[in-house]
């Protein structure tokens, strides 16, 4: 089992930053991807970026690309995002997912998800 802990959302203006945290908990050692996902009202939940706990590889939305910067640090099993230049569309919930693998079974994780609002 591993357990996830978000913090850092919160209310923005159009062309602000913010920062996620996501510490991870648990069964750490057989997590090999951590990422971000968000979900606005009314829409379903959809990739943000995500990021290999054991190589630098990392992947974006293409409307995050360029904006934002996932980061991993395996000292403390946390994972970071760091949203420059926000904007209103980037308004959602925003939730925390670690994958692991157990033998060939790849299971995932939540985080119990944080609100980040961009005013215009």
């Amino acid at each position: 089992q591993v357990q996830l802990v978000e913090s850092g959302g919160g209310l923005v203006q159009a062309g602000g930053s913010l920062r996620l945290s996501c510490a991870a908990s648990g069964s750490t050692y057989s997590v090999h991807r951590m990422g971000w996902y968000r979900q606005a009202p009314g829409s379903e939940r959809e990739l943000v970026a995500t990021v290999a706990t054991a190589a630098a590889s990392d992947t974006y939305a293409d409307s995050v690309q360029g904006r934002f910067t996932i980061s991993f640090d395996s000292a403390k099993d946390t994972v970071y995002l760091q949203m420059n230049s926000l904007k209103p569309e980037d308004t959602a919930v925003y939730y925390c997912n670690a994958a692991s693998f157990v033998y060939t079974v790849e299971y995932n994780y939540w985080g119990q998800g944080t609100q980040v609002t961009v005013s215009s």
